[in-house]
């Protein structure tokens, strides 16, 4: 009886900090220490999961709304809203990150939200993470062009291995995206990271290799980061890059400057998320399957300390396991 008194009142105090949350920030989360960007404040500008690629790899699940129609998903005032609340306290943060679950240049105002930033927090820098296919449109490339930092993403060079890999809305063509890449790199003041994503026996033979760095080269990024798999993807089977392989890749790409992205040993401290524990695990893994060491990181806490948190949750059912490349992730049920 005393068990299923204590289980109730976790759920209903779970409940509690889960509305409360989404009463308080909808299209907010974090801060997040990202592997590339220090501390990061994310927006989301539209709902879970609207995309124009449904990529094999996507740790954020299968894409539900496959379109390229650009509107107002989430009210602009919304978003603006909410940032000006979460800000207004000067927090301390390296970048405010336009991301999340879907593509973030389909949302329409995406320039009139980054031009609020700009007006009325300029200390602060902004970053964009983008798939690029957007980036052959002239009003989105004038749109984006204050972020300081811009990521965007380019996979394949050839036709037959972007519908493979990235799985593009139906007529999308990926030579009209690195045209727009170069295009918009010829007046671009702000850092341009380009990533690829390597996907061994798919996107790195030596035909696209070649094609890629062709590719590379004219688009002249600030630097090119390679990315292989660290979470579940949407298709089983994949497999990670072994760093061995990264290392080949980056001299092979050379003279491009090329960054292997890896994981920080060292993740800055956050306060806040350690203000309730439960509620920043349900958090993280709701937006991507998560690791004990990525857990551990967000936390500030030691793997000791946060299985002992993950074990809890797991005996409430409020997460579930997953093993990918065998490594145990945890996400929603």
């Amino acid at each position: 009886m005393l068990h299923f008194f204590f289980s109730f009142i976790i759920h209903y105090y779970i409940w509690i900090l889960k509305n409360l949350e989404n009463m308080t920030f909808n299209y907010l989360f974090g801060p997040i220490p990202s592997r590339r960007l220090g501390i990061s404040l994310g927006v989301d500008l539209v709902p879970h999961k609207i995309c124009n690629l449904n990529c094999v790899y996507c740790e954020s699940g299968k894409t539900t709304l496959h379109t390229t129609v650009r509107k107002d998903y989430i009210p602009e005032n919304s978003i603006i809203t909410e940032l000006n609340t979460y800000l207004k306290d000067n927090p301390k943060l390296d970048y405010i990150t336009f991301s999340g679950a879907g593509e973030p240049t389909l949302h329409s105002g995406i320039g009139n939200i980054l031009k609020f930033l700009k007006s009325n927090y300029p200390g602060y820098k902004t970053a964009l993470i983008t798939n690029s296919l957007l980036f052959e449109n002239r009003d989105v490339r004038k749109e984006i062009k204050p972020f300081h930092l811009i990521l965007p993403s380019l996979d394949a060079a050839s036709q037959e291995v972007f519908q493979s890999i990235n799985r593009p809305y139906k007529g999308i063509l990926v030579s009209n995206i690195i045209n727009g890449l170069i295009e918009f790199n010829k007046s671009y003041k702000g850092q341009l990271w380009l990533e690829y994503f390597v996907l061994p026996g798919l996107n790195d033979t030596d035909n696209e290799l070649k094609l890629l760095k062709s590719a590379f080269q004219k688009i002249k990024p600030t630097k090119l980061q390679l990315n292989s798999l660290d979470r579940p993807g949407t298709v089983s089977g994949l497999v990670p890059a072994s760093y061995e392989r990264l290392v080949e890749l980056k001299d092979f790409f050379q003279p491009i400057p090329t960054d292997i992205i890896s994981r920080s040993d060292e993740v800055k401290h956050l306060d806040h998320l350690k203000q309730d524990i439960h509620f920043s695990i349900l958090q993280a893994v709701s937006r991507r399957p998560c690791s004990i060491n990525d857990l551990s990181q967000i936390l500030s806490l030691s793997s000791t300390e946060t299985k002992a948190h993950i074990d809890f949750l797991l005996e409430l059912k409020e997460i579930r396991e997953e093993v990918q490349n065998g490594v145990t992730f945890y996400c929603i049920p």
